[in-house]
């Protein structure tokens, strides 16, 4: 009980900074003997005292499971002997309590080896989490912003759906998609992904270019899971790449992979950037070529938001798709004030869960930015002078 995984199990059986786990076998075992004492001798429940040592291991410590099943012990042969010889539970009824405060403490012990193994796999995948959707800081690189993630799969708390922000000389860029499929190979592909983004990203002036390696990435990642004999020959990602250029402080430009269209949001409404016109990254062979790069005006008080599937194909009860432009412009509408990116990532994921629910079917990532105005260029390319600046930096 002394490790921090069970500091944190803990805190959810404390009240006003006290542990109250002991209090409701404690209660059961005074309520128990009450009524075997209030009761006649053709009632006698003093054997259920067996159940306190169990729901002391259900909420308790070893220590406390095993002092519970002494006190059950000790509580049964003292009340049973109270009562006059021929309506005495007995001794078969001893040793029950007596054996089943034993399987409670074993139990008990089971159960923590348990919650541990599975706090420990959660710390894991917090770590993986953290490492491939890195926190950011806001401001960054010009540009404010504010990003949520929802894993389908609550316990596993990672998934395919990614995003990043990378400063360069050549202006801001950003990175959103989602890795076809589920599990560590999802993670693992947009890892990938994000790794080279963050290096071409930085590196190369033409968004094209940083596209193009991009797309040369998801083939090599592939070719090499397959050639570990694993499936993830067919695996691909959908995704939007959008620079922000230093020359352009109401344009930006656009590489759409066949993901769900950015919003540009704003006091003027919800406006619908290109679509994905092209194929998913791994595709590109089959077009002959990649995604153009669409120059789109964004104007300073307008709101980049994307989002992943799992926000459009969110359904409720009947089936209904989760209307996201639709239910957004009159929240819009309502002021400027609501266009902030972080309440505006919070109003569409409390949005999306309200119409499924709860019951989210896919991973879902909603990530909302918009320029600092007076904060542009290489501001956020801290010791950066040039293409030759610290790489190590840039790329933190």
């Amino acid at each position: 009980m002394t490790d921090i995984e069970y500091g944190r199990r803990r805190q959810l059986l404390r009240v006003r900074g006290r542990n109250v786990g002991w209090v409701p076998p404690l209660l059961l075992l005074v309520g128990i003997v009450l009524v075997d004492f209030n009761t006649s001798e053709h009632f006698r429940i003093i054997t259920w005292i067996v159940l306190v040592p169990g729901t002391a291991a259900a909420i308790c410590g070893v220590r406390t499971t095993g002092a519970f099943a002494v006190l059950a012990v000790v509580t049964y042969v003292a009340a049973d002997s109270a009562w006059p010889g021929q309506y005495q539970a007995g001794l078969g009824d001893f040793v029950l309590v007596a054996v089943g405060g034993l399987l409670a403490v074993v139990a008990c012990a089971v159960r923590l080896r348990k919650e541990r193994q599975t706090l420990h796999i959660q710390d894991i995948a917090e770590t993986t989490r953290r490492t491939v959707l890195r926190p950011l800081p806001s401001p960054w690189a010009g540009v404010e912003h504010a990003g949520v993630y929802l894993a389908a799969d609550v316990d596993a708390r990672v998934g395919g759906d990614f995003y990043d922000i990378q400063p360069s000389p050549h202006g801001t860029r950003l990175f959103v998609g989602d890795v076809q499929g589920k599990g560590l190979g999802a993670v693992e592909t947009a890892a990938a992904l994000l790794g080279t983004f963050r290096e071409a990203a930085y590196h190369e002036a033409d968004l094209a270019t940083v596209a193009e390696r991009l797309e040369i990435r998801m083939l090599r990642h592939r070719m090499h899971t397959t050639a570990l004999g694993r499936g993830d020959g067919d695996r691909f990602a959908t995704a939007v790449l959008i620079g922000f250029p230093d020359d352009a402080a109401e344009r930006i430009e656009v590489v759409n992979f066949g993901h769900e269209a950015p919003l540009a949001v704003g006091p003027r409404g919800v406006r619908e950037l290109p679509s994905g016109e092209g194929l998913p990254l791994g595709f590109a062979d089959l077009l002959g070529g990649l995604p153009p790069v669409h120059r789109v005006p964004l104007a300073a008080d307008e709101t980049l938001l994307l989002v992943t599937d799992g926000v459009t194909e969110a359904r409720d009860r009947r089936g209904t798709f989760y209307p996201l432009a639709l239910e957004l412009a009159p929240e819009v509408a309502a002021g400027p004030e609501h266009t902030d990116p972080a309440r505006l990532v919070r109003w569409v994921r409390d949005g999306v869960l309200r119409h499924s629910g709860g019951r989210l079917n896919d991973d879902t990532t909603v990530f909302a930015v918009r320029r600092v105005r007076g904060e542009w260029g290489e501001r956020g390319v801290p010791g950066v002078v040039g293409r030759g600046g610290d790489e190590g930096r840039s790329g933190s």
